[in-house]
């Protein structure tokens, strides 16, 4: 036998036996992640970028109505993508999209969507660590377009595919007549490996988008083949719609999803030389385009598993959490807190009218109003609030808080304030069910104007079959208003020894406190100009006018 030969026989003996090697250390590292991750806050990796999630989810937007949505400012406004990282658990991009989506859409009356999935999960750990395991093997790609392919169908296809046929058999017939012509072949075979690899990094950087949403779609089709085998509450449905796409697996090995082991090295080298994925791409794209409904209502049952994973990790991590009860009314909670706030302060809420909150900067006003904001969202799309417990009549959501100059629009504060509470006006409207947050109200203006302009807003929404929470520093408001609001506040303590402390407890009224003039005897302020500034103040108080200054 030749030395070529038995090079040729080693090779095909030897490079099987190390990739299962490497394949079954990956595994196991895999699964001890898993399962030391789990119960405890998502680490966020590089992956999950907003704007790709935002992408997803608005083409997702193309192919589902929903009757609730949490717009651009609200979401902003209460830091959601936070919120979505402390949930985002998943292993795949189809869970994280998913998640993404359910956060920025829900319907009325649907938040118990997830809760047999989750209970499952709950009841059945083997089970969810193989679910977990088996969405981590497909990993997560951001602007895999999965959802435009499915829908787009047979529209991207490939040219030239007899080409990339012919020249990936060469090697392989080249091989099998290696013991006619040993010399000759082996020249062959060598020439035609380096060829092919050329020709197909110079397609792979022509076609790279095209070839990783193909491998990234073959892989969640492999993945749904394997879950449609694990008994869920899905599995039944799992199996139904992943019947049309069989034999599809075959050409997984040519769409690995692309990772840094040793072993997805050596798959990516026989990738080159046999220009699998080239051969593969328009076979598959066909067969996913026959049946884009399916595919899109597939994509649909994964996410809903990796949804159900991240609430039951959310719940299962965080200091307290409660599943909410839907009836008519006010938002009613007892001992809620802000998720992202280590060790907060938790308060009670009794949102039965609209309702003023004041305090001081820095007394925890604004954290107690998105508090409620976010769990007004987060009980009617995950089922969940932080909170002992938590009952509210479904409805929109929508803020007015973070507001900023618009550059590019020309807007200034204050123009770009009013419009983003005329938009929140106009939800309301519509006669919907709203719960409207507004953090210092039409600060953009004079004194006069802001407050005449900011009770009117407040009592036309007081007309409305919505409720606002406002949090403000103007104290009038809460005497103009006491007819039709609630009023809450927040104190601050000052003191010689500590300056100024708060305890972030809600209080019932209006805030009578003013300390700030306090503050500046405390911080070394002259004495002269903290006397004067009380009794200007005191001389406010009793004259509802300003003295003029000499």
């Amino acid at each position: 036998m030749s030395q070529e030969m038995i090079l040729v026989i080693t090779l095909a003996v030897f490079v099987p036996v190390v990739l299962v090697a490497l394949n079954y250390r990956s595994r196991m590292k895999l699964k001890q992640s898993i399962r030391q991750k789990w119960g405890t806050q998502p680490y966020q990796s590089r992956l999950d970028q907003e704007e790709s999630l935002k992408e997803a989810w608005l083409e997702e937007k193309k192919y589902h109505h929903y009757e609730a949505e949490v717009d651009d400012l609200t979401w902003y406004d209460l830091d959601m993508a936070s919120i979505f990282a402390l949930l985002n658990n998943t292993y795949s991009s189809v869970g994280s999209e998913a998640l993404y989506k359910r956060l920025r859409n829900y319907n009325f009356n649907d938040q118990k969507r997830y809760e047999a999935l989750i209970k499952f999960f709950a009841e059945n750990s083997a089970t969810r660590e193989k679910v977990q395991y088996l969405f981590a093997n497909l990993g997560k790609q951001d602007n895999n377009f999965s959802k435009q392919y499915l829908a787009e169908g047979g529209k991207n296809k490939l040219p030239n595919t007899w080409l990339y046929v012919i020249l990936g058999c060469i090697p392989i017939l080249a091989i099998l007549a290696l013991p006619l012509q040993p010399a000759l072949f082996l020249i062959v075979i060598l020439l035609s490996f380096f060829l092919n690899v050329i020709l197909y990094f110079t397609q792979k950087f022509r076609l790279e988008r095209e070839l990783a949403i193909m491998r990234y779609l073959v892989q969640t089709l492999v993945l749904a083949k394997k879950l449609s085998k694990v008994a869920t509450p899905l599995q039944a449905d799992i199996k139904e719609k992943v019947k049309p796409f069989k034999g599809i697996e075959k050409f997984a090995f040519s769409f690995r999803v692309k990772g840094n082991s040793e072993a997805e090295i050596l798959f990516e080298l026989v990738n080159m030389i046999f220009l699998l994925p080239l051969i593969s791409y328009n076979y598959v794209l066909g067969k996913i385009a026959r049946y884009n409904k399916a595919a899109i209502s597939l994509w649909d049952n994964l996410g809903d598993l990796e949804v159900a994973l991240a609430i039951l990790n959310f719940r299962t991590y965080m200091p307290l959490t409660c599943q909410p009860v839907v009836k008519e009314g006010g938002v009613v909670a007892q001992a809620i807190y802000h998720p992202l706030i280590q060790h907060a302060v938790a308060n009670p809420v009794d949102w039965q009218k609209n309702t003023l909150v004041t305090g001081s900067n820095a007394s925890g006003k604004s954290t107690y109003v998105k508090s409620i904001a976010i769990n007004c969202i987060l009980a009617q799309s995950i089922n969940t609030a932080t909170a002992e417990s938590f009952t509210l009549e479904p409805g929109h959501v929508l803020s007015s808080m973070a507001v900023e100059d618009d550059l590019f629009e020309g807007d200034s504060y204050f123009v770009a304030e009013i419009k983003s509470i005329k938009r929140l006006l106009d939800k309301v409207a519509t006669n919907e069910r709203c719960y409207c947050f507004i953090d210092e109200i039409l600060k953009g203006t004079n004194t006069i104007e802001r407050i005449a302009a900011s009770s009117s807003v407040v009592e036309w929404l007081s007309q409305q079959a919505s409720l606002a929470f406002v949090a403000t520093h103007d104290i009038e408001l809460t005497e103009i208003l006491k007819n039709s609001c609630d009023n809450l506040h927040f104190e601050e303590q000052v003191t010689a020894e500590n300056g100024i402390t708060f305890d972030y407890r809600l209080r019932q009224g209006a805030a009578k406190s003013r300390n700030a003039i306090a503050l500046l005897g405390v911080l070394g302020y002259p004495a002269t100009l903290v006397a004067n500034a009380k009794k200007e103040a005191a001389y406010f108080d009793q004259k509802k006018s300003w003295q003029v200054l000499a």
